[in-house]
């Protein structure tokens, strides 16, 4: 049989973080072994997850970033859940073959919809057709969705992305995964905590300015390995990511539009970006960004455009994106990799005014690229919290009213990830007490689902 195995993913997490703000979780992983992992590129959280669970880089399992141009319907999609986009099989589809009374939960890792783990629990916002967004989760099997908020309250959807996130989202996943073993004991069990994602972008990754959000995170941690550990449980801790510090947004999509390469068309009064009509348009995740090329002979230029472009570090073409195995289909024609010091925005309009609606909303679904300036309030707004009161009042008046708090300044934003950082402090890890089973004091992304697999055969 197959030996019992939790893995938590503390998002975020880098040598720098152990010490004195993260008392439980240093003093564990002193008693271990520590590696450092090399990111894949993207360090993203869906590209990153996927090589860990399948073992292969990103040219076989085409998580290429967190969202990408899908060709065939002309659309930039970010955030999709479907477990059918990851085109490689599950390390709990492996392990099943080696017992077939092998059983995996899988809390809020991601693409976890209508995957072949036996109990998955992933945020699902519910979306009426008058306008409100309403915190909900999805789950496998089905029924666990209304035993899980029963017992634990309602998942707190806005704490777990935006400018009220806390603690607050990570402890209820926690929470989830203690509940799930308590009634299921799954044989492997992968927890998401994304307490640090928040704090570090938003203010940046030095230790002592997130001190308050370290200790939080230490004590969640802390608590689970504790739990599991009583229960005979095997613990990995991990992380996908390091943050690290940025001072620099850049605008591709702005660059091409001002080249021309980019057709915007206009909706009461405001601009939407027109990607299937545009000769070459930018899909920019955090500090990467897929350039799609709808024209052929513009290549060229675009290449040269972007390697001229203040805070690109470097543009892959077809060779650069095979010796970083992101030679995919779903891949741009070129890829652009942000300068350690910069990010990508996904900002293409030139005038404010002209910004389309939900570039001022919490919208992670509707925008052609990643937003991090969604953490923040706009600083001008007086008063925020009457704001929001007012716009749920009118809501459920029946009225229809944006939740326009976001500022459109991205120079606010203080950490950034993505690109793989040449320091291995600022690199994710991996530490175990299992020490027989990490051989390397470094180790590949896609290395990840052998050590998993390796305390799971024991």
């Amino acid at each position: 049989m197959l030996q019992k195995t939790v893995v938590l993913n503390v998002v975020g997490f880098t040598p720098a973080f152990l010490g004195e703000h993260t008392p439980k979780i240093t003093a564990w992983a002193e008693r271990g072994k520590m590696a450092s992992i090399e990111p894949p590129l993207p360090a993203v959280t869906c590209t990153a997850q996927a090589a860990y669970l399948t073992g292969k880089p990103a040219s076989d399992h085409g998580i290429v970033a967190n969202g990408w141009y899908f060709r065939d319907e002309c659309e930039v999609k970010f955030w999709r859940q479907s477990n059918n986009l990851v085109e490689s099989a599950k390390i709990w589809d492996i392990a099943r073959q080696l017992d077939p009374t092998f059983t995996c939960a899988n809390l809020f890792w991601w693409y976890n919809m209508y995957s072949t783990a036996d109990y998955t629990v992933t945020p699902r916002p519910m979306y009426p057709a008058d306008g409100r967004k309403m915190p909900d989760i999805y789950t496998q099997p089905a029924d666990l969705r209304s035993q899980l908020q029963q017992d634990l309250g309602q998942f707190p959807l806005f704490k777990f992305w935006g400018p009220a996130t806390t603690v607050a989202s990570s402890q209820w996943i926690a929470d989830s995964a203690k509940w799930i073993e308590a009634r299921h004991s799954p044989t492997l069990t992968l927890v998401y905590l994304p307490h640090l994602d928040y704090c570090a972008q938003k203010i940046g990754p030095d230790p002592a300015a997130i001190a308050p959000d370290l200790q939080e995170i230490d004590a969640v941690v802390g608590d689970l390995i504790d739990f599991y550990e009583r229960r005979g449980a095997q613990v990995i801790l991990l992380s996908e990511y390091g943050i690290t510090p940025v001072n620099q947004p850049v605008h591709l999509n702005r660059v091409l539009r001002e080249a021309g390469l980019l057709q915007v068309r206009e909706e009461l009064g405001l601009e939407l970006p027109d990607v299937g009509a545009s000769k070459a348009f930018a899909v920019a995740d955090h500090q990467l960004a897929h350039i799609y090329i709808n024209e052929p002979d513009v290549y060229d230029r675009v290449k040269t455009l972007l390697e001229q472009t203040s805070g690109v570090a470097k543009v892959l073409d077809d060779a650069g994106k095979q010796q970083y195995q992101l030679d995919h289909p779903r891949a741009g024609e070129l890829v652009a990799v942000a300068a350690p010091e910069a990010w990508f925005t996904y900002y293409y309009w030139l005038d404010d005014r002209r910004a389309p609606d939900f570039a001022r909303t919490v919208d992670i679904h509707r925008k052609p690229g990643y937003d991090p300036v969604e953490l923040f309030i706009n600083p001008d707004i007086k008063l925020p919290q009457l704001k929001i009161a007012k716009t749920l009042l009118k809501r459920k008046l029946g009225g229809r009213s944006l939740m326009d708090l976001t500022p459109l300044d991205a120079t606010l934003v203080r950490g950034g990830h993505g690109h793989i950082p040449p320091s291995k402090t600022d690199r994710p890890l991996l530490i175990t007490r299992q020490d027989g089973h990490l051989n390397h004091d470094a180790i590949m992304a896609v290395d990840v689902f052998n050590v998993i697999l390796n305390h799971l055969k024991g």
